[in-house]
């Protein structure tokens, strides 16, 4: 009897190990991210500024618990930020207008649970933990003849908000995924920002969401 119960104690722990499958690798694409100014936090006043288009880098790995279910944690690099472009007045000569362009370099640790439709297609629903490394933002006034960048002191055209922005940014986020039996997959997500970045004590609130569409690879499983 003690050997059965053995026997099928091992059987159970041999196919919980089979159905298990880790797999890693590298994944790059294609970003577009927004920012919304609230200067009221009352969404009455509140902008949303005009989309940049960037890029994201990095890795991941994926921990399959059985043909349904899984875990995914990833290290990323994005510029995220937004561009805005406020229109100026006729002056009789000159139309005069401003443009800024807002920069946030970050660093994204998205975790995220995956349901497996099928063996190469699934879904997934998590948050995005992104560290802003740096900050900085450029203004150029334009006019019909001339533009002008406001420079700060090293002249580069670029002015460092960093103090102004806070430096972590959640985001929860949804998408899909589709794997090749070779292990290339395509994916794409949305995050939803819900972290105020705004350092800002007069209560205003700044948000930063984002649009993700990339394609990698995985090394591993069975």
């Amino acid at each position: 009897m003690k050997k059965i119960l053995l026997l099928a104690a091992v059987a159970v722990m041999g196919m919980s190990v089979s159905a298990q499958e880790f797999r890693f690798g590298p994944k790059v694409g294609f970003a577009m991210s927004t920012m919304k100014i609230d200067e009221n936090q009352d969404d009455l006043g509140a902008r949303k500024m005009s989309p940049k288009y960037t890029f994201y880098v990095g890795g991941m790995a994926e921990y399959k618990i059985n043909d349904n279910f899984g875990f995914q944690a990833e290290v990323l690099y994005s510029p995220l930020g937004a561009k805005e472009k406020i229109d100026g007045i006729d002056a009789g000569v000159v139309y005069v207008g401003e443009q800024t362009k807002v920069n946030l370099g970050t660093l994204l640790v998205p975790i995220s649970a995956k349901y497996f439709i099928t063996e190469g297609f699934s879904v997934a629903a998590g948050a995005n933990f992104g560290v802003i490394l740096t900050a900085k933002q450029k203004t150029v006034i334009g006019s019909d003849f001339i533009s002008i960048d406001v420079e700060d002191e090293d002249g580069s055209g670029e002015v460092d908000i960093k103090k102004d922005i806070k430096k972590l940014n959640i985001a929860p986020f949804v998408g899909v995924e589709y794997m090749l039996e070779n292990g290339l997959f395509f994916d794409a997500r949305y995050s939803l920002g819900v972290s105020n970045l705004s350092n800002d004590n007069s209560g205003g609130k700044v948000t930063n969401s984002f649009a993700q569409i990339g394609v990698g690879f995985k090394f591993g499983g069975n």
